[in-house]
């Protein structure tokens, strides 16, 4: 084994424990409005709605701007219930990046809850995907590079 041989692939456990396992939920009667200014104030992208430990759905700014563009302002007072994805798609602890990117990839989606034991453990964004991938691609250059200089 050479120094340009790659190391374990990146997974979802990896990129949790980097990012931390916080997750923002809300219930299904949370307004859009209500839910517009937690993504604001926590500059996130989504927020998963829960009923008990159930994951219910998810609710995106996407989701904010249709309600908005289909209501106006009276939009922002309807329910994540009645926004939601209810089907969300998840992922596991050892999901590598490249699941990810293909499960976001297929479904045109940008956040992935992540599942551990059928409980809610965190959340991965495409920015979180993104990031790790070119720190990967970084990586794995300085490793040739290295090789060449040592040859």
């Amino acid at each position: 084994m050479g120094p340009v041989d790659r190391e374990d692939p990146m997974t979802v456990a990896r990129i949790i424990s980097e990012k931390g396992r916080n997750v923002v939920t809300v219930a299904q009667m949370a307004t859009l409005a209500d839910i517009a200014t937690m993504l604001s104030e926590k500059r996130i992208g989504a927020v998963v709605v829960m009923e008990k430990d159930a994951i219910k759905g998810i609710v995106s700014e996407r989701d904010i701007v249709r309600a908005v563009a289909k209501f106006g302002g009276q939009g922002l007072a309807m329910s994540a219930a009645e926004w939601m994805t209810a089907n969300v798609v998840t992922c596991r602890l050892e999901d590598t990046i490249n699941d990810v990117m293909q499960k976001m990839t297929s479904g045109r989606f940008r956040h992935l809850p992540v599942v551990e034991n059928g409980k809610l453990t965190g959340i991965v964004s495409i920015g979180d995907v993104v990031k790790r991938r070119i720190e990967d691609v970084e990586r794995e250059a300085d490793q040739i590079r290295e090789y060449i200089a040592t040859a």
